[in-house]
């Protein structure tokens, strides 16, 4: 049992891993996307995070939790600064500037020296254990949750309902949502500098536009209605691939058609559960018939 045990961790240690730190990055676009924020800057935030993480541990001998805690931090603290203008765009020019901001944030990496430029950084001591992605991935859900059942979270479904209404009821929209933005950068930083204390190295490349639509389409396939959604998103379109590699080439376009079928025919993803109670009742029925 035990040589079986070590046979499948090697073999499928680095999905298991890039499962929970996926499941990270659609949890804080689903803090986004749940206050009505169409933002795509999350991969910068996730790029912010990995490399000074990186930093930390590669130019300093202090302990993994203060590199974690600083991934924490700077992402935060450049959310906390282009929040206050971009926030106030709406649906398709928020995405745009969003996507904006990942790549000035991608242009600096690539002409800093201290990032190693084109190159990115290598030799990451591997740090993260299977441990610190599954305590952290669990704090995460529990805050969310609890933030989801409290005033901050009924906020932030009246501004996704309807955000003059919500204004007109006393609620301080610019404040909810620059809260949504700066606590899914603090997720997404956790996440890069878990990844990258896992991956050994990082680059520029690791945070561009491919990365955002990956981060948006576990989310939304998996369903914003509530935090089940985006988990079983990023599960299934992590372990997907490992079925479909022939398609690896191809998988920015099938992760945009696979959004576009979700849009057109699922618009609360596969975790909706306004269908899937009717289909328990559709189920229930039949079998008393």
């Amino acid at each position: 049992m035990l040589e079986w045990w070590d046979s499948f961790w090697a073999i499928y240690s680095s999905v298991i891993f890039g499962v929970g730190i996926n499941a990270m990055l659609a949890l804080s676009i689903y803090l986004t996307l749940s206050c009505g924020l169409l933002s795509l800057a999350n991969a910068a935030f996730m790029g912010i995070g990995a490399y000074a993480a990186a930093m930390i541990s590669m130019q300093t001998n202090l302990p993994f939790s203060v590199a974690l805690l600083t991934a924490a931090i700077m992402p935060a603290l450049v959310a906390l600064v282009i929040g206050v203008p971009t926030l106030r765009l709406y649906g398709v020019y928020l995405a745009m500037a969003t996507l904006g901001f990942g790549e000035v944030v991608r242009v600096i990496v690539l002409n800093l020296d201290i990032t190693g430029g084109p190159m990115g950084l290598n030799g990451i001591e591997q740090k993260t254990e299977w441990w610190h992605i599954a305590v952290l991935l669990s704090v995460t859900v529990f805050v969310l949750a609890r933030i989801r059942r409290s005033k901050i979270g009924r906020a932030f479904e009246a501004i996704k309902e309807d955000e003059i209404a919500a204004r007109l009821m006393g609620v301080n929209v610019a404040r909810y949502k620059l809260l949504a933005f700066v606590l899914g950068a603090v997720i997404a930083g956790v996440a890069g500098a878990l990844n990258a204390h896992y991956t050994f190295t990082i680059g520029p490349a690791n945070y561009g536009f491919e990365n955002a639509v990956d981060i948006l389409t576990m989310a939304v396939f998996g369903g914003t209605s509530n935090l089940l959604g985006p988990l079983l998103g990023s599960f299934t379109l992590s372990v997907l691939p490992e079925f479909m590699s022939s398609l690896k080439d191809y998988r920015l376009a099938a992760n945009g058609f696979i959004l576009i079928i979700v849009i057109l025919y699922l618009p609360k993803g596969i975790c909706d559960p306004a269908k899937l109670r009717a289909f328990r009742r559709r189920f229930l029925s039949s079998k008393a018939q």
